[in-house]
C-alpha cells in the first residue's frame, strides 16, 4: 500500500510540475505585460508539436532538438507575439479586453495552424525529454522558479519589472525601457509555455485540441495565485497534481463512482472552477473586460432581403440532400446567443458552447424519455437558461479578466463534468428530427423558422427599454448603476437568454447531424465561436447570419483548419473595425447629415450650451418641510490600501438649495459622494434618507429613491445617442411613470433638444457631454442631485448657463450638492459652503 501511495504521488508530481511551469510562465507574462496569456496551451501544443517533428519525423538526436525547440523556437513566438500583436495595443493604451480577445485571436490560430500542419487526429508518439522520473521535472520547476525569483528580486531588470508593473507610464518617465520588459516577459512566458507542452505531451495524447485545453485547466494554479505569487502558484500544481493522482485509488460503489472517477481525472478543473468563482479575482469593477462598441450607420433595410435569399438558396440548388446546409442556421442561433450577452450587455462570456451542448443533451434525454421531439426541444430551452442563470449568478460578480476565467471554468467544468462523461451520455439513441420535419428541406425550413423568430426577438430586445439598460451598463457600469439600471438583474437575464438560444442552437444542430458529438461543444471551440462574433461585430444581427456559413464554409470546402486561421489572425488586429461596420459605413454619412439638418433651426455650435428655457413643467418633488431628507452620520472609509478617506464626517443637505463642497485633491470629497450615492459602502456611519437608513442600499436602489448622481470623470454611453442616454434615466429612475415627457423635459432644460439629440454621445464636445450627463441625472425626476465637479471642462459660457439652471431647479424644490473647483460658481449659487481637508469636514 505504501508503495501505491508513493507510485502515485510521483505520478501527480509529475504532472504538478507541469501545471506548476504554466503558473509560472502566467504570472511572469502577466507581471511583465499586463495580459492574461490564453493562448499559452496552444503555444505549448506547438512546441510539443516542433518536438516531435524534429526527433520523430526528421530523426534529430531528442537533446538538440529539445534545444531548439526550447531555446529557439518557443521564445522566437514569444518574441513574435510581442512585436505583431501585443505591443501596438500597449503603446495605444489598449484596455484589458482588448488584449484578452487578442490572446484568444492567437490561441484560435495556432490552433488552426497546427491543424493544417499535422492534422487533427491524436498522436502517441511525443517524446519524453525527461523520461518518467518526476524529480528530474521537479527539479526543473524548482530552479526555474529560483531563477525567476533571483532576476526579480536582486538584479536591474527586476527592479525596472516591478516599476513597471506598479505603474507602466511612470516607469517610462523614469527611463525605463517597457517594450525591453515586455519581450522579455513574452519570451520566457513562451519558453516557459514550450517546456509545459514537451513535459506534458508524453503522458497525454498530442493533438491540437486536447493538449490546449489541458493547459488551460492547469491555469488554475496562477489564478489561485492571483497572477502575483510563484511560490503560492508551485504549491498549489504540487498539492493538486498529487491529490488527482490519489483520487485514483478510491473505486466507491453505486451512484458516486462516475462522479469520483471523473473528478479525480479533472481535479484542475474543479480548482479552477473554484478559483475563478470563489477566490478574489484578478482585476476589478470598472475595469470590464470588452470596451464599449463603436455606433455605426443603421443596416441598410436591403441587406436583410439579401440575407434571406441567401439563406433560402440551398433550397434551390442543393437537391434533397442538405447535411451541411442544416448546420447553418443551428449554428447562427448559438452564435446569436454571444450577440445578446457578449454584443449587447459587454460580457465577455467564454462559455457559451457549455450551453449548446447541454441544449442538445436535454433534447436527448427527454425525447428518450419519450417526449416528442419538437416539445423536448421546447422544454430544454428554458431549463438550459434556468442552468444558465445558476452559473451566471457568481459569475456577474466578477468584472474584466475575473469575469472572462469564470465563464471558461463553466464552460470549462459542464464539458469535462457532463457532455464528456458517459453517465451522462451512455446509452442514448440516436437523436430523432420532429415528426414532419424528417428530411431536410422540411428540417431545415423548421431551422429558417426559429431563426428568424429568433433574430425578430433580439431586435425588439435591443430596441427597447432592456436593451438600451444593457447598452448602458456595457458602455459604463457604474453610470448605469447611478442612473437606476440593476446590474446584477439585467446581466442575469442576459446570461439566461443568452444560455436559452445556445441550447435552442444546440439542439437544432445535434438533431441536424443525427448525432450528439461532446467535441463539437468542446471549450476550443467555443473560443472559435467567440472569435468569429467579435471579429465580425459583436452587437450586429448580421453577425451570425455572416458567421455561421463563413465558419462551416471554411471547414468543409478547404483543410481543415482555415477557418481558425482566419478568424484568429483578424482577432489580433483588435484595433480594425468590425466587419459588419462596413455594411453599415455607407449610411453613416446620411444619417450624420440628417441629424444636423432639423428643419426650422440651425444646430447650436459644437460644445455651446444652447439657451436654457424656462421650465415647461415643475420638477418640484412632493410638498414637504425645508428640513434635510439626505443626511451623513459619522461616516468611515478606508481604501483597500489602508488609506482612510473619510473620518467621522457628517452632513446634512437642507432641501430646496444648493450646498457645495470644496477642499484640495484627495480630501475625500468623490468618497463621500460615492458613500451618498451608493457605490461604496462606509466602514462605519450611516446615510440616512428621510429618517430611514439606507447605507447598505446599492447606487441603483438610491437612484429609485430619488438620489441622482454625476461623475467627475464623464459617465456617459458612448454607443447611444444623446435621447437614449437621457431616456435610461427617464426608465430607471425615481419617477419612471410618463419617460417620454420626462426625457422631453430634461433635453429642453439642459438645451439638448435640437438636432443634437439623434447624435451619438461618441465623439461630442465636453461641454455637451456633461450637459447629457446632467440631463440623465434630471430625467429621473429626483429630489436629491449629487454633482461632482460638473464644471469640469466647461468653457466660461457653459459655467455660466450651468449655474443658471442649478439656482432654477433649487428654486423649483430640488436639492443639490456640488463638488467645485471654480470659486465664482460655488458663490453664485451656493447658500451653504463646508470645506473638507484631509477626510473630514473643516466648516
Amino acid at each position: 500500500m505504501a508503495s501505491l501511495t508513493y507510485e502515485l504521488t510521483l505520478a501527480g508530481l509529475a504532472i504538478g510540475s507541469a501545471a506548476a511551469l504554466t503558473g509560472i510562465g502566467l504570472i511572469v507574462t502577466h507581471r511583465a505585460t499586463g495580459v492574461l496569456n490564453l493562448a499559452h496551451g496552444a503555444v505549448a501544443m506547438v512546441c510539443a508539436y516542433v518536438l516531435r517533428q524534429l526527433a520523430v519525423v526528421w530523426g534529430w538526436p531528442l537533446w538538440p532538438a529539445a534545444l531548439v525547440t526550447l531555446l529557439l523556437v518557443a521564445p522566437g513566438i514569444g518574441l513574435l507575439l510581442d512585436r505583431a500583436v501585443f505591443r501596438p495595443l500597449a503603446r495605444a493604451g489598449a484596455e484589458q479586453g482588448r488584449t484578452l480577445v487578442a490572446s484568444i485571436g492567437v490561441f484560435v490560430l495556432l490552433v488552426g495552424g497546427a491543424v493544417l500542419l499535422w492534422g487533427g487526429g491524436a498522436r502517441n508518439d511525443a517524446p519524453a525529454l525527461l523520461g518518467r522520473d518526476p524529480w528530474a521535472q521537479l527539479t526543473t520547476v524548482v530552479a526555474v522558479a529560483c531563477a525567476v525569483t533571483a532576476v526579480t528580486r536582486w538584479t536591474r531588470f527586476g527592479r525596472e519589472l516591478r516599476a513597471v508593473v506598479d505603474n507602466r507610464p511612470l516607469a517610462v518617465l523614469s527611463g525605463v525601457d517597457a517594450d525591453r520588459i515586455a519581450a522579455a516577459g513574452w519570451a520566457f512566458g513562451a519558453f516557459t509555455a514550450g517546456l509545459t507542452g514537451v513535459l506534458l505531451a508524453p503522458y497525454v495524447r498530442l493533438d491540437p485540441y486536447g493538449l490546449p485545453l489541458l493547459v488551460l485547466e492547469v491555469m488554475a494554479v496562477a489564478v489561485i495565485a492571483r497572477m502575483r505569487s510563484l511560490p503560492v502558484a508551485i504549491g498549489a500544481a504540487l498539492l493538486i497534481g498529487a491529490a488527482q493522482a490519489q483520487l485514483t485509488r478510491l473505486h466507491p460503489e453505486g451512484w458516486a463512482e462516475p462522479l469520483v472517477r471523473a473528478v479525480g481525472a479533472n481535479l484542475f478543473v474543479v480548482a479552477l472552477l473554484v478559483a475563478a468563482l470563489v477566490l478574489p479575482g484578478i482585476g476589478g469593477k470598472g475595469r470590464d473586460a470588452l470596451p464599449p462598441a463603436p455606433r455605426g450607420g443603421r443596416t441598410p433595410p436591403s441587406v436583410w432581403p439579401v440575407a434571406a435569399l441567401c439563406f433560402l438558396l440551398p433550397l434551390a440548388l442543393a437537391g434533397p440532400d442538405l447535411r451541411t446546409a442544416v448546420q447553418v442556421p443551428a449554428l447562427a442561433i448559438v452564435l446569436l446567443s454571444l450577440v445578446v450577452v457578449t454584443g449587447r450587455t459587454g460580457q465577455l462570456a467564454l462559455g457559451q458552447a457549455a450551453y449548446a451542448g447541454l441544449g442538445a443533451l436535454f433534447t436527448l434525454l427527454l425525447a428518450a424519455a419519450g417526449l416528442p421531439e419538437l416539445l423536448a426541444l421546447a422544454l430544454a430551452v428554458p431549463l438550459t437558461g434556468v442552468a444558465g442563470l445558476l452559473t451566471a449568478g457568481p459569475a456577474i460578480r466578477r468584472h474584466g479578466l475575473a469575469l472572462a476565467l469564470a465563464t471558461l471554468a463553466v464552460g470549462v467544468a459542464v464539458s469535462r463534468f457532463v457532455l464528456d462523461q458517459p453517465y451522462a451520455t451512455a446509452g442514448l439513441p440516436p437523436p430523432d428530427r420532429p415528426a414532419g420535419f424528417a428530411d431536410d428541406r422540411a428540417y431545415y425550413l423548421l431551422e429558417l423558422a426559429l431563426l428568424a423568430a429568433a433574430l425578430l426577438l433580439v431586435a425588439a430586445l435591443r430596441r427597447g427599454r432592456t436593451g438600451r439598460a444593457l447598452a448602458a451598463l456595457r458602455d459604463h457600469e457604474a453610470g448605469a448603476e447611478a442612473a437606476g439600471i440593476g446590474a446584477s438583474t439585467h446581466k442575469l437575464l442576459a446570461f439566461g437568454l443568452g444560455a436559452a438560444l445556445a441550447a435552442l442552437g444546440g439542439g437544432l444542430l445535434t438533431m441536424g447531424v443525427h448525432a450528439f458529438d461532446p467535441a463539437a461543444f468542446d471549450p476550443v471551440r467555443g473560443l472559435l465561436w467567440f472569435a468569429a462574433v467579435v471579429t465580425l461585430g459583436a452587437d450586429n444581427l448580421l453577425t451570425p447570419l455572416l458567421a455561421a456559413p463563413l465558419l462551416l464554409a471554411l471547414d468543409t470546402a478547404g483543410p481543415a483548419g482555415v477557418a481558425a486561421v482566419v478568424l484568429g489572425v483578424l482577432a489580433t488586429r483588435t484595433h480594425l473595425p468590425p466587419l459588419t461596420s462596413f455594411l453599415t459605413a455607407p449610411l453613416t454619412p446620411l444619417v450624420s447629415r440628417a441629424s444636423r439638418a432639423s428643419p426650422g433651426r440651425p444646430p447650436p455650435a459644437a460644445g455651446r450650451s444652447a439657451p436654457v428655457p424656462p421650465l415647461a413643467a415643475p420638477l418640484r418633488p412632493p410638498p414637504g418641510d425645508r428640513a434635510a431628507r439626505l443626511r451623513a452620520e459619522g461616516l468611515w472609509f478606508t481604501h483597500r490600501g489602508g488609506v482612510t478617506a473619510l473620518r467621522d464626517v457628517g452632513l446634512a443637505l437642507p432641501t430646496a438649495q444648493v450646498t457645495a463642497l470644496v477642499g484640495p485633491n484627495g480630501a475625500g470629497k468623490s468618497t463621500l459622494f460615492d458613500c451618498l450615492a451608493g457605490a461604496a459602502r462606509p466602514r462605519r456611519g450611516r446615510v440616512v434618507l428621510d429618517g430611514e437608513d439606507i447605507t447598505r442600499r446599492p447606487a441603483h436602489v438610491r437612484a429609485r429613491l430619488g438620489i441622482a448622481r454625476t461623475f467627475q470623470r464623464l459617465a456617459v454611453f458612448p454607443s447611444l445617442s444623446v435621447e437614449e442616454n437621457v431616456r435610461v434615466g427617464a426608465e430607471h429612475g425615481h419617477r419612471r411613470k410618463s419617460p417620454d415627457a420626462a426625457t422631453e423635459r430634461a433635453l429642453l432644460l439642459t438645451g439638448l433638444a435640437g438636432p443634437v439629440r439623434h447624435r451619438a454621445a461618441a465623439g461630442l464636445p465636453t461641454g455637451t457631454l456633461r450637459r447629457v450627463e446632467l440631463a440623465r441625472a434630471l430625467a429621473g425626476r429626483p429630489h436629491t442631485l449629487l454633482l461632482d465637479e460638473p464644471a469640469a471642462g466647461l468653457d466660461a459660457a457653459e459655467a455660466a448657463a450651468l449655474s443658471r439652471l442649478l439656482a432654477a431647479l433649487a428654486a423649483d424644490g430640488l436639492t443639490v450638492l456640488v463638488v467645485e473647483h471654480d470659486p465664482d460658481l460655488v458663490a453664485g449659487i451656493a447658500r451653504t459652503v463646508h470645506t473638507m481637508e484631509g477626510g473630514g469636514l473643516r466648516s
